[in-house]
């Protein structure tokens, strides 16, 4: 993850670099995308856990390497939020298409992404960089990344199923509410953006 915090006198240096360590991982992490949704689809469910699991577990590194060797950029501030969104994206389709989650969490899930991509015309609109990743976002994001495999291991009827499905729910209602409260933050954040720049032109 390429997570930035939202204190600005310790915000860290951000380059314009494309070949690094980070932006490796982000760019693996769209490239297993497809391949997940076919998986899933395929009922590969062995096959998908592993690949939604190693996503999971290379969104963690990114952000780690990225902000200890001082390579957070540009492109990983952009790679990384479109990988988790397409992650989630596809996860919610396929399980929601195989009837392991409800389609109305799908639609709760979605109708936050519209909320959030409502604002993006305001943003240009004003010509504003786009605001950094909340802490609350990337919590969000780490409660449904892992809600997913667990739900799909789940879809069973083995001790470890009955053990997942608890855990996997809870870790899906927490990030769900999560990834509301984020969207409200952030539109707290692109208006106050809004209001200082107003503030500079007057």
């Amino acid at each position: 993850m390429t997570d930035t915090g939202t204190g600005a006198a310790s915000e860290p240096a951000v380059s314009h670099r494309i070949w690094t360590v980070p932006n490796a991982l982000s760019m693996l992490r769209l490239v297993g995308v497809p391949i997940f949704l076919w998986l899933i689809l395929a009922e590969h469910d062995v096959a998908a856990f592993v690949v939604l699991a190693l996503s999971g577990v290379t969104d963690y590194l990114d952000g780690k390497i990225a902000r200890r060797y001082g390579l957070i950029s540009r492109l990983g501030q952009l790679l990384d939020p479109i990988a988790d969104r397409l992650y989630i994206l596809s996860t919610l389709l396929g399980l929601a298409w195989r009837d392991i989650i409800p389609w109305w969490l799908v639609v709760v899930l979605l109708a936050r992404e519209a909320f959030v991509g409502a604002m993006a015309p305001w943003v240009r609109h004003h010509r504003l960089a786009i605001p950094p990743v909340h802490f609350v976002g990337k919590a969000a994001t780490f409660n449904l990344i892992y809600a997913f495999p667990l739900l799909l291991l789940a879809d069973g009827d083995s001790v470890v199923a009955d053990i997942a499905q608890p855990l996997g729910w809870a870790f899906a209602w927490w990030g769900t509410g999560l990834y509301w409260l984020a969207a409200a933050l952030y539109a707290v954040q692109v208006r106050g953006m809004v209001q200082r720049k107003k503030a500079v032109i007057a």
